[in-house]
């Protein structure tokens, strides 16, 4: 709704409205002021305690909110991801093929590790602070007409990023779902293709206890009639999988299953330790691919990123193959595998369930050496922190418990405690991670290695931290 069209309403209750709407909207003249309308409203991301039901996460809030803003979403051409971890790698990938074919490619993932506008980006550049200003006052009088049943912080920035996306006239946008699927935001699109990477045990107060419960929540993307593709999952899930898929029509089809890919670890003078992919779709045949990022995890989703370009032909995509591999090795991805310091070496990682944390020390073994591993630890409190912490021993010689400064983190004592209890190890506490860098620093040589892991938001503070080459050791 246009404020000119604000303006025609004659009730005395709405001129109220027009007249705070118009206080929000002089407001809004600055970034700053953009940010903070933005996160004045409910934010389930920083919340300790979120209830998953319809009230909370509601798809009819969503749409009329977008009803209002001339549907954004509605001929946008896209491809969307959801799952437990590799989502965000997946989109990546694929957008940095389609953009290397020639398609104005639009990005959506969350969460970010430096900056909020990573979340919302167009061939590789995310959007700039005026036109995420510009976007955010052209919302805010919505949302105040909305003030009955509010939109929250997620479902105002997912409405951005497509307005964004329909303002830069993009060819495809590449979604990655936030929480779960069935009621998430994102899912009002009706995508070209959909995929859906390694599903494991995380946001059980939401999703479920059960794996079983957390693969239905993320099939709930499915759409009649649209191409769709897995990974190999554990054998409940690609049962629910293929259940939800049939109910509603979905082709589904899973590499290593119904897509031939195999995976071999290799070492070359000119790549040094990685992995190399063999897939075959209906389309295309790739060979022994080099995988752009490390470890055999993102050598599977990569596998899933191929095999979604796949269907976007079978939709009517015309994509060359051989740039889309250009575009694959060009992939860069900040706080999966990354080295942030040389002296000592620091790696950051993302992972934040038990899945990731397992497959974080496999690779990490697998690609760089080192004789002792320190590893910072840092999680929030609505994870599987017990399962993470079970993987952690296989692969630390000294773990430090410490916290991000973000609401949902726990507590360091208690980590610690609870790792004790699990593995019979020692371990250590700081209250945040630069107290953890300085503990950790005379523990490592220059063989040895700092790994920083356990949440986004802790590895976007490390990064902040060693930025510019600044460093706090």
């Amino acid at each position: 709704m246009t404020n000119a069209t604000a303006t025609k309403r004659t009730t005395s209750s709405t001129r109220s409205t027009k007249t705070v709407v118009k206080k929000k909207t002089t407001a809004i003249r600055t970034y700053k002021a953009a940010l903070s309308f933005l996160f004045s409203n409910t934010n389930y991301e920083t919340a300790k305690r979120v209830r998953y039901n319809e009230d909370t996460f509601n798809l009819n809030r969503m749409n009329r909110l977008l009803k209002s803003l001339g549907n954004p979403q509605k001929d946008l051409p896209s491809v969307h991801i959801a799952g437990t971890k590799g989502k965000g790698s997946t989109c990546t990938m694929l957008a940095g093929m389609l953009q290397n074919c020639g398609f104005k490619t639009g990005l959506y993932t969350s969460p970010h590790v430096l900056d909020l506008r990573e979340r919302i980006s167009v061939n590789g550049r995310m959007i700039s602070e005026a036109a995420m200003t510009r976007l955010i006052r052209q919302v805010a009088p919505i949302v105040e007409e909305m003030k009955g049943d509010p939109p929250t912080f997620f479902e105002i920035f997912t409405t951005i990023a497509f307005m964004h996306f329909q303002s830069q006239k993009v060819d495809i946008a590449v979604v990655e779902t936030g929480l779960g699927g069935r009621l998430d935001s994102t899912n009002v699109l009706k995508p070209h293709a959909i995929g859906i990477t390694n599903i494991s045990i995380d946001h059980q107060r939401q999703l479920g206890q059960s794996i079983a419960q957390i693969a239905k929540e993320k099939a709930g993307i499915f759409k009649p009639g649209v191409q769709a593709v897995s990974v190999m999952q554990d054998p409940e899930v690609m049962r629910v999988l293929r259940k939800e898929a049939g109910t509603v029509g979905t082709p589904l089809r899973f590499t290593g299953k119904d897509i031939d890919y195999s995976c071999r670890f290799e070492s070359s003078r000119e790549l040094g330790p990685h992995n190399r992919i063999c897939l075959t779709t209906p389309t295309s045949r790739y060979e022994h691919l080099p995988v752009p990022v490390l470890g055999e995890h993102q050598a599977v989703n990569c596998g899933l990123a191929l095999s979604l370009l796949d269907c976007l032909k079978l939709a009517g995509f015309t994509i060359d193959d051989a740039k889309a591999i250009e575009g694959l090795q060009k992939t860069k991805l900040p706080g999966r595998m990354e080295i942030i310091h040389r002296n000592p070496r620091v790696l950051v990682d993302g992972a934040h369930n038990a899945a990731s944390i397992r497959a974080l020390v496999q690779a990490t073994g697998q690609h760089i050496p080192y004789d002792s591993m320190v590893m910072i630890f840092g999680c929030c409190e609505d994870k599987d922190v017990r399962g993470m912490l079970e993987q952690l021993q296989y692969g630390a010689d000294k773990v430090i418990f410490t916290r991000a400064n973000f609401p949902r983190a726990m507590h360091p004592e208690d980590l610690a405690q609870m790792y004790t209890d699990i593995s019979g190890k020692m371990c250590m506490t700081a209250l945040n991670l630069r107290e953890a860098l300085r503990i950790a620093q005379p523990a490592v040589g220059t063989e040895d290695i700092i790994c920083i892991t356990g949440s986004f938001y802790l590895v976007g503070e490390a990064k902040q931290m060693f930025e510019n080459g600044k460093s706090p050791l």
